[in-house]
């Protein structure tokens, strides 16, 4: 028969791995996300400096 308390541990773990992953999930993205925004701020900036010339 299994014990109660490694089942409730197991479970812990489970939602534990569920959270961190879906952290770094979301810390990837977001961070991909600014990465390209700064890149299109810089390239745009680079058109604007090039026309007034």
């Amino acid at each position: 028969m299994e014990s109660p308390v490694l089942s409730i541990l197991a479970l812990v773990a489970l939602v534990l791995l569920v959270v961190v992953t879906g952290g770094v999930g979301y810390l990837t993205l977001a961070e991909w996300r600014d990465r390209r925004l700064q890149e299109n701020e810089k390239r745009e900036l680079r058109r604007t400096t090039t026309k007034r010339r």
